[in-house]
């Protein structure tokens, strides 16, 4: 397992940064979706969580075969990345959906919106996935 370094959490919990998760579909393909997502550092060493729903291909492809990777780049001179490659988990407790998504509702939605967000979010058929890191490359400030 490697642990997110502080500039690595630093990083990837500033502003609304979209994650890009890859994954591999039944049939082999390799697949990018958007993802919002949450830096849980109440796990070992921290982890990247996010919610989807049960009738996703992320989700039927995490059941399948549990390697991940989320990207998340700065597309800003002089530009930096993070890609955490990972083993995902798949939590469908309802308190733990409803606070990774008011914590996401809180990041991109803003604190006044979180309590709606999480709400919205938090139901029926909706999961919490952690990515716990097993590799992390970084490059910050690349064109400097």
């Amino acid at each position: 397992m490697a642990e997110l370094s502080a500039k690595v959490v630093s990083f990837l919990s500033t502003g609304t940064r979209t994650g890009m998760l890859g994954y591999v579909a039944a049939d082999g393909r390799p697949l990018v979706a958007p993802v919002w997502f949450v830096v849980d550092m109440d796990q070992d060493g921290g982890q990247l969580a996010f919610t989807t729903g049960r009738d996703t291909s992320k989700f039927r492809a995490i059941a399948r075969d549990s390697r991940v990777v989320i990207c998340v780049d700065d597309p800003r001179p002089p530009y930096s990345f993070v890609q955490v490659q990972g083993v995902a988990t798949v939590s469908d407790d309802p308190r733990d959906v409803l606070d990774i998504a008011t914590r996401t509702g809180a990041r991109y939605m803003g604190p006044d919106r979180a309590d709606e967000f999480g709400r919205r979010n938090a139901v029926p058929g909706e999961v919490v996935v952690r990515v716990r890191p097993t590799k992390v490359n970084s490059a910050f400030d690349i064109a400097d």
